[in-house]
């Protein structure tokens, strides 16, 4: 109890930044779609998006090294606010995209200060129930935030100014607590080719694993809008899919474990395939039907990286394992960046099932690959254990590291 008391100003920082940034994604499509803006320009948002998350997690922990931790913070979570509070002031896409830069930036930024101020802070002892809590809080908060749109007004400035004030108020937790500011860790290298080199499956898996899931939380407003939910309902969409995926951690993680990771991979792949399937194909679908194959495709889909990351981390040594989560992030960022952008291209081409054949043919693809690399090499004797790794901060490697320990 002790130890939770002490992290509790962190732990209540990432609520609010999680309820800021996490309803920005399906307030700005559904507020692009009442301001007529094109439907590749929401996509563009998202993936201006990830950009400036990308960014922000090669340039965070250099600026923290510069001010300390609670400067850093203040900074990106000012850059955040201000992004929040200009959306209505401009209302023109190209200028909503810079400004979803900087709440990715904002975003990547305070991430990697809490990250960095909860890894100093843990011990052996306490770890587990700290990343357990954090895991917790941060998939709770994510999952309230697809809510926030069901009360807030798209294309209004009170609805931005709200989320403009939660995102302010993350600084308060940070900058008034009593704890000491720890020493800041030095910044891990960003080397890609580590990741290309530990395993081309995973390097691959989580590009597949950014284009299910960005796809799905950038541009899955667009799609519940044109299958004609309301808006009450396209946030239960949103939910549903987040909820899928925090329970699927549990039996992902069990059977990641206990068989060969490369046919997890595939598993899950095979039945994220057959998810879209079903959405794309058996035509108009009710409310329920949506919300059921939201469900079923996120707890499909939101393993992957996470089984990645374990596979990758079987082939690297203990030192490599905070620059291999840096690497995968990388990776993850990529497609991140690139699949909102093409989904929307491609549901204004072909309509709203167009997106998730493009999410099918990504998992087709990553099976192929699958199948191809267990023909190349056998997977390792030993293992390291499996670990819900969030996708954050370049520096989550530091939290997860002392839990990768031989099965």
């Amino acid at each position: 109890m002790r130890m939770m008391i002490s992290f509790a100003a962190l732990f209540l920082s990432v609520i609010l930044m999680q309820l800021a940034s996490g309803g920005l994604g399906p307030l700005d499509a559904l507020s692009g779609l009442a301001l007529e803006f094109s439907t590749t320009e929401i996509g563009l948002l998202g993936s201006a998006h990830f950009l400036g998350f990308f960014i922000g997690c090669w340039w965070s922990p250099r600026l923290m090294g510069s001010v300390g931790h609670s400067r850093a913070f203040a900074a990106f979570t000012a850059a955040g606010t201000m992004s929040l509070i200009a959306h209505m002031l401009v209302v023109d896409a190209w200028a909503w995209a810079a400004m979803r830069v900087a709440m990715g930036l904002c975003v990547a930024g305070c991430y990697t200060v809490l990250e960095a101020w909860l890894q100093a802070k843990v011990t052996n002892e306490t770890r587990g129930r700290a990343m357990g809590t954090y895991r917790l809080v941060d998939m709770g908060a994510s999952l309230v935030a697809q809510m926030l749109i069901s009360v807030l007004e798209p294309a209004s400035y009170v609805s931005y100014n709200i989320l403009a004030l939660v995102c302010c108020a993350a600084l308060l937790p940070i900058t008034l607590t009593t704890a000491t500011q720890p020493d800041t860790p030095s910044a891990p290298r960003l080397r890609p080719g580590l990741a290309i080199a530990c395993s081309p499956l995973a390097a691959a898996a989580v590009v597949v694993a950014a284009m299910s899931s960005a796809t799905f939380r950038m541009v899955g407003p667009l799609y519940g809008q044109q299958v004609g939910l309301p808006v009450e309902q396209i946030a239960w969409f949103l939910a549903a899919f987040v909820l899928g995926g925090a329970i699927a951690q549990f039996p992902a993680g069990w059977l990641a474990d206990k068989y060969d990771r490369r046919h997890v991979l595939i598993g899950l792949s095979i039945a994220a395939v057959c998810s879209c399937v079903v959405t794309a194909w058996l035509g108009v679908l009710s409310a329920e039907g949506v919300m059921l194959t939201a469900f079923f495709f996120g707890l499909t889909s939101f393993p992957i990286y996470s089984v990645a990351a374990a596979h990758a981390n079987d082939f690297a040594t203990a030192d490599q394992r905070v620059e291999l989560s840096a690497a995968l992030m990388f990776f993850y960022a990529l497609g991140a960046i690139a699949a909102p952008l093409v989904a929307s291209k491609l549901i204004e081409g072909f309509g709203p099932s167009a997106m998730f054949v493009m999410i099918a043919a990504g998992h087709i693809v990553l099976i192929v690959f699958g199948i191809t690399r267990m023909r190349v090499r056998p997977t390792k004797a030993e293992r390291t254990r499996y670990v819900w790794s969030p996708r954050t901060s370049f520096v989550i490697g530091r939290l997860t590291r002392g839990f990768r320990d031989k099965l």
